[in-house]
């Protein structure tokens, strides 16, 4: 089993890598085609981790079409310190306070746009693997700070195709839970328009569980490039822009307050700048 889960692990890790890539490639050409000679381009970072592990930070500020974007990935090992054992025992995973070792791996993606009427979107998948224990999690949600119903629809019927094809309950599963898990509560609101959202995924079924997590992650590009693509040319005021800005205001708040991803990033001592890509370079509050 030891060495079964050894190339598990590796598959995976490999998976994101490819993900990563083909995400990077469709943005920098989509930023070549609406940007000519001021197409913005990622920076590429490697990042690495004290007690084990690293990965790549990709991150692009100043493009045309993306004001900041980045697509993270990484593979990270060790041992969870006690903060973090009491967090995952809590979460029912067995076995933390005799062997505390941990691995995980995954792709973490945030794009916050240049033009106000084009909607900010987040999407990760990973795989987490304790001795006792490994599950899958991920999601992907879209930000407007101007909702257009058409580019809700498109994104959430693409998240629905990807999750019935692998089981008729998840959508609405998942749904709710990205509603629940998005929600701020203490502006009482969504972030964002949703999407879908899920953790501890174990069926029992590993290649099912990693098959359904690859769709997620394949289907992001079909699911938010055209709705990008409707929104560039529209025209948009200062008005839209001071909306933009105090929207991402929500945005901040919700990462750093609640996400759970930003709180283990930090807790177990990875980069710190990787870990709060996801902020928006500008934002407001009144």
């Amino acid at each position: 089993m030891t060495e079964d889960f050894e190339t598990r692990k590796t598959r995976a890790a490999d998976w994101f890598r490819s993900l990563r890539d083909e995400i990077v490639t469709a943005f920098e050409a989509l930023e070549t085609r609406f940007g000519g000679d001021a197409a913005g381009r990622f920076e590429v970072t490697p990042t690495t981790r004290d007690s084990g592990g690293g990965g790549l930070m990709s991150v692009m500020r100043g493009g045309t079409v993306f004001e900041k974007v980045g697509v993270n990935i990484s593979t990270v090992h060790g041992s969870l310190g006690a903060r973090a054992q009491k967090a995952m025992a809590a979460r029912g995973v067995p076995g933390m306070a005799e062997d505390p070792r941990f691995w995980a791996s995954g792709i973490s993606l945030v794009a916050h746009m240049q033009n106000p009427h084009t909607p900010a979107v987040h999407m990760n998948t990973r795989m987490f693997w304790t001795p006792h224990a490994w599950w899958f999690g991920g999601g992907a949600d879209l930000n407007p700070c101007i909702e257009y119903a058409e580019d809700t629809a498109h994104f959430h019927a693409a998240l629905q195709a990807a999750c019935d094809a692998h089981d008729a309950g998840y959508y609405p599963r998942f749904r709710a839970w990205a509603d629940e898990y998005f929600f701020i509560p203490h502006r009482g609101r969504a972030r964002g328009v949703g999407g879908i959202f899920y953790d501890d995924l174990n069926t029992g079924d590993w290649e099912a569980d990693f098959a359904f997590t690859r769709a997620v992650g394949a289907t992001f590009l079909p699911a938010f490039l055209p709705v990008t693509e409707r929104r560039l040319g529209t025209p948009s005021s200062a008005d839209d822009r001071e909306t933009q800005l105090r929207h991402r205001g929500l945005y901040v708040e919700y990462n750093l307050v609640y996400d759970r991803g930003t709180k283990f990033g930090l807790e177990t001592g990875h980069n710190a700048d990787a870990v709060l890509m996801s902020l928006p370079p500008v934002a407001k509050w009144y």
